[in-house]
């Protein structure tokens, strides 16, 4: 019989999980375990409704990642009724993914994962977060603050509000951008360039200070899949699908979104509510691979505005060949942010930006519609099939989080082995498994939401059922 440590809730990502660490006769890691113990209804309950309403009923997915849900959601509807957008349509959808690339990255790094660089992986989890950035570091901490809010506001200019932007609809947007508020986000756009500078200041520091860790950091060789322009540069709404080995060979190039199912099957597990995607023809669960930013950079051939596609060649020049270290997330969050402010700027700077055409309508030419764009957690699918009066008969939604899944069971189980040792358990172990989780900022608050504090227990329990030794604390 094993014996079994339990991290429940999971601290400082978005959503409702738990980590099980399991130990063997000798009281060493044998496994560990990524729980993921939320419910996701939506792709049945969506079933039976009008396909043009499921934009604005998957943007409440979630309230971090709102408009990555509507986005795709909108793409599925536009290849159900078969229309060509409008430039300026195009132009806004970009603009406002752009702004939730950047509000959510910033949010990952300086709320969630700077506490460990900046206060320490081993200090008491009172004050390793965010108000205890705030406390010690202010400035560092209003910085990331502002950054995130200009993401934001780049989504409320273009959709109407902060959260849940209704402004995405089938055959374009439903409203336009003025002149104003393309004057006011081009005039805060220095400030943005500024923080996202600190955020890089920040992590190559602690780079500097912890090599080896950082670089070993739940390290392991997967494939990696996301979106690429034809050219093969980094894509976040157009493109189409790449598969890449571990050595950023390519496996699989330019497939087309609606084929995904080729190349992509799925699985369940009786200990998780997360579904388990693997590439098929290696088969489960050999078939892993990775989304997300890191993965994203991996299989890009380069990124196509010069200050981010000059920091990934540094990037590469320090850590030569594919990265398959976890942490490195980190870092290439934070050039995808630089990217999507230099891609803010071009796109505010195209005159058509404010243009008043924006909408093409059209009826149902297709039955069925698929909508890939890369969210900023990683590439994220709707699949949608409807009868000849737009009613909607299945959904497939294939999240982000979800093709990572397989990656982060063996990331905290990486982690874990290293970490945690049984005879005395430490609150820097602990949140070193947790951290290995933050890397990937995944994102479970899909249906059901906290209330209050939860309390986190850790217990080390004997193959007898004695507890041997006991951690608690409380989310935070």
């Amino acid at each position: 019989m094993t014996e079994m440590i339990t991290i429940q809730p999971v601290t400082r990502i978005e959503g409702h999980a738990k980590i099980t660490v399991h130990l063997d006769e000798h009281g060493e890691v044998a496994f560990a375990r990524f729980h993921v113990v939320e419910f996701r209804g939506f792709e049945k309950f969506c079933e039976g409704r009008y396909f043009a309403e499921l934009p604005e009923i998957t943007s409440r997915i979630c309230g971090i990642c709102p408009v990555s849900h509507i986005l795709a959601s909108a793409k599925a509807c536009d290849a159900i009724i078969g229309v060509e957008l409008p430039p300026t349509a195009k132009l806004l959808r970009e603009l406002m993914h752009a702004g939730q690339i950047t509000q959510s990255h910033a949010l990952s790094f300086f709320h969630l994962s700077s506490p460990d660089m900046l206060i320490g992986f081993d200090a008491d989890p009172a004050v390793r977060n965010i108000m205890g950035m705030i406390a010690q570091v202010p400035d560092i901490a209003r910085k990331g603050i502002r950054l995130r809010r200009y993401g934001q506001e780049v989504i409320r200019h273009v959709g109407g509000r902060r959260i849940h932007a209704e402004s995405a609809v089938p055959g374009g947007m439903n409203r336009a951008l003025s002149e104003s508020d393309r004057k006011q986000l081009l005039a805060e756009l220095p400030e943005a360039f500024e923080n996202i500078q600190l955020g890089m200041d920040i992590l190559y520091r602690f780079l500097d200070e912890h090599p080896d860790e950082t670089r070993d950091f739940a390290r392991f060789d997967t494939r990696y899949l996301g979106l690429v322009r034809p050219d093969g540069k980094l894509e976040h709404y157009n493109g189409k699908l790449r598969f890449v080995d571990a050595n950023r060979q390519v496996i699989h190039d330019h497939i087309p979104c609606e084929n995904y199912l080729e190349y992509i099957g799925e699985v369940s597990e009786e200990w998780s509510y997360l579904k388990f995607p693997f590439l098929k023809e290696i088969g489960y669960p050999d078939g892993i691979y990775r989304v997300g930013p890191l993965a994203r950079l991996n299989v890009a051939d380069g990124i196509s505005t010069p200050k981010a596609n000059a920091t990934l060649r540094a990037w590469r020049e320090r850590y030569p060949g594919g990265q398959s270290g976890s942490f490195h997330y980190h870092a290439a969050r934070l050039i995808e942010i630089l990217y999507a402010l230099e891609h803010i700027k071009q796109i505010l700077d195209d005159p058509h930006v404010t243009g008043t055409d924006v909408c093409e309508p059209g009826y149902v030419r297709n039955h069925q519609g698929v909508g890939v764009i890369e969210a900023p957690r990683g590439t994220l699918i709707h699949h949608y099939w409807v009868d000849s009066k737009g009613c909607v008969e299945k959904v497939n939604l294939i999240v982000s989080t979800g093709h990572n899944n397989l990656a982060m069971n063996k990331a905290v189980t990486e982690v874990a082995r290293r970490y945690v040792k049984s005879k005395s358990l430490q609150e820097g172990m602990l949140n070193r498994v947790e951290a290995a989780i933050r890397c990937y900022d995944p994102c479970l608050s899909c249906s059901t939401h906290a209330f209050g504090q939860m309390p986190i227990g850790i217990e080390l329990i004997s193959p007898d059922g004695c507890v041997l030794d006991r951690l608690e604390r409380r989310g935070s």
